[in-house]
């Protein structure tokens, strides 16, 4: 059996630009999206903490080190500049994996840039 489960998070960064007159996409920093295991083009979901507005859509990459969160397309309606976001991507475990499996949560400063980075252990308690 499979299990989905947290494989990234990117923890309360900040909306730095949207743009309605793109295809769609988020647009991320790739030093955050390699530090929460989250791959170009891989399926996102995002959660305006200011609003509450929740949308999916897929990472792209921006200017390495730059801190940028684009909201492209239809995303843009969504959330303004300045709108802290949760960034997640889900995978796909086989249960014999699970105890071995490690989710990604990236927290940053004001400006996007990463503070520190912790793998958090999935299983059972027992």
């Amino acid at each position: 059996m499979k299990r989905e489960v947290l494989g990234g998070k990117i923890h309360s960064v900040r909306i730095t630009q949207a743009n309605l007159a793109y295809e769609g996409s988020c647009a991320i920093d790739p030093d955050l999206l390699e530090a929460a295991g989250i791959l170009p083009f891989e399926r996102i979901h995002i959660y305006n903490i200011n609003t509450g507005a929740r949308l999916d859509t897929y990472a792209i990459v921006a200017k390495r080190g730059s801190g940028i969160i684009g909201l492209n397309g239809a995303a843009a309606r969504l959330g303004q500049v300045g709108d802290k976001v949760i960034i997640v991507s889900f995978v796909q475990v086989d249960e014999e994996e699970i105890a071995s499996f490690r989710s990604r949560v990236v927290f940053v400063d004001e400006k996007n840039h990463i503070k520190k980075t912790v793998a958090h252990k999935l299983g059972r308690k027992r």
